[in-house]
């Protein structure tokens, strides 16, 4: 398998539609660029929760999740499983994060998503990051809508076991969900690792991408 080196990354977009969607689908990269590149530039935007106590969980979750970071996040309080009701409010807010920066990576749900708020967002995203490198991440959940990614990013097995620790330390109101603990989260990552001749590996859907030879 043909690896590609991404390196000089200085600033991230992550959009997500509910607060603890960039933890699932990205914890693991997040936690390696931040070590990678001290004082990274994050810009999140999350649709929903911005009003509740899981505004909390997902702000403390992102600071452990980006260490060292400079950490901006704009949450909302659009009603969740309702935002394709709201696209006028989402277009707006992609577009303004757009606006903030000049990203050398942008995190968004994957396009297949069967969840409709991660698939708006999924859809509006690249309309504002046209000539962006986006990269759609899995979010874990009852539906069977895993995709078929093309990107793999290896993690180490401490890294993916210090990603799913962190996810349940944080997000205490998702305890009760039955699917929601760090076996399933390890279990995803240990499949995408098999794809990718590793122990654990995070799995992104990429629609659009340039490669560039030198020499």
């Amino acid at each position: 398998m043909l690896s590609l080196q991404a390196t000089g990354v200085r600033e991230i977009a992550l959009l997500g539609a509910h607060c603890d969607d960039l933890a699932i689908g990205a914890g693991g990269t997040l936690l390696m660029l931040a070590a990678a590149s001290p004082g990274l530039r994050v810009r999140a935007l999350v649709l929903c929760g911005g009003d509740t106590g899981r505004a909390g969980e997902e702000r403390a979750a992102l600071e452990s999740l980006c260490p060292g970071a400079d950490l901006e996040l704009t949450l909302l309080d659009l009603p969740d499983g309702r935002t394709p009701a709201h696209w006028d409010a989402v277009k707006t807010a992609v577009a303004a994060l757009a606006r903030r920066g000049d990203p050398d990576l942008v995190f968004a749900p994957q396009p297949g998503d069967a969840h409709q708020d991660h698939r708006l967002l999924a859809e509006i995203t690249p309309t504002e990051f046209r000539d962006h490198l986006v990269l759609g991440y899995e979010i874990l959940k009852w539906e069977s809508d895993t995709p078929r990614p093309a990107l793999f990013h290896r993690l180490p097995a401490a890294l993916a076991a210090r990603k799913a620790e962190l996810i349940v330390k944080h997000y205490a109101s998702q305890r009760d969900r039955d699917w929601f603990d760090e076996r399933s989260f390890l279990g995803l990552a240990r499949l995408r690792g098999v794809q990718c001749h590793a122990e654990y590996a995070e799995a992104f859907v990429v629609g659009k991408a340039a490669i560039h030879f030198e020499g």
